[in-house]
């Protein structure tokens, strides 16, 4: 049997990138992953833009994240902290406006397909 493991250990002194790290994968269609940020958002003009559906939870830190309407494109910002999730349809544009840079944001995201 393995050691478990932690998802506030293990987070590099140093990020000058955000820590993107695959924890489970499961059929080819569903991932779990552990993002950790400091202080990180998406680069200018960047919008995520996936195929797939992706649910995330917050868990440590606090985030803004901006989505943009498909119909309007009107775009609405929301704030996350610690206990907050939210489910993000597939094609739904997103980006990330800021991440507390004091402290690790520690994120939970679910990813997966429909399509087999």
């Amino acid at each position: 049997m393995k050691n478990p493991r932690n998802l506030f250990r293990e987070i590099p002194a140093v990020l000058p990138e955000e820590l993107v790290e695959v924890l489970a994968e499961g059929c080819g269609r569903l991932r779990v992953v552990r993002l950790v940020s400091r202080g990180h958002a998406s680069p200018d003009g960047f919008w995520y833009d996936q195929p797939e559906h992706e649910w995330v939870a917050l868990l440590r830190g606090s985030a803004r994240l901006s989505f943009e309407d498909a119909a309007s494109g009107a775009v609405s910002e929301v704030a996350m902290e610690p206990g907050d999730w939210i489910s993000i349809p597939p094609r739904t544009r997103h980006r990330v406006e800021a991440t507390d840079p004091s402290e690790d944001t520690v994120w939970i995201a679910l990813h997966w397909s429909e399509e087999e």
